[in-house]
């Protein structure tokens, strides 16, 4: 899959999903890699830019399986930035759909 399409909706991913959950970073990593082929080092600096653009928090969680894990808790802000996103995305992907549709009709 291109590149570019990877990184624009890698960011709205990682958002949707912290809606709904906090995770932390082995999982968000684990849930987008189940459905887009994506490399582990190019979810962290995504992470560590939206922390800094306060559109999550962080906390240390305890785990049974080793160190305390760090999860990311989407914040009010973030939530409306993913807002954003979602109508952005939504309206982005229905003019390239209705544009491939134009130009690889049988008609």
């Amino acid at each position: 899959m291109n590149i570019q399409f990877k990184k624009g909706a890698l960011e709205l991913c990682v958002l949707a999903l912290l809606n709904k959950q906090d995770h932390y970073g082995y999982e968000l990593v684990k849930k987008i890699s189940d459905r887009i082929a994506i490399s582990e080092g190019s979810v962290y600096p995504l992470l560590r830019r939206l922390k800094k653009e306060e559109y999550f928090t962080t906390y240390l969680q305890e785990s049974v399986e080793g160190p305390s894990r760090k999860y990311y808790k989407l914040t009010d802000k973030g939530r409306d930035y993913l807002y954003e996103l979602l109508k952005e995305w939504q309206q982005f992907s229905e003019g390239v759909n209705h544009i491939i549709k134009e130009g690889v009709s049988n008609e």
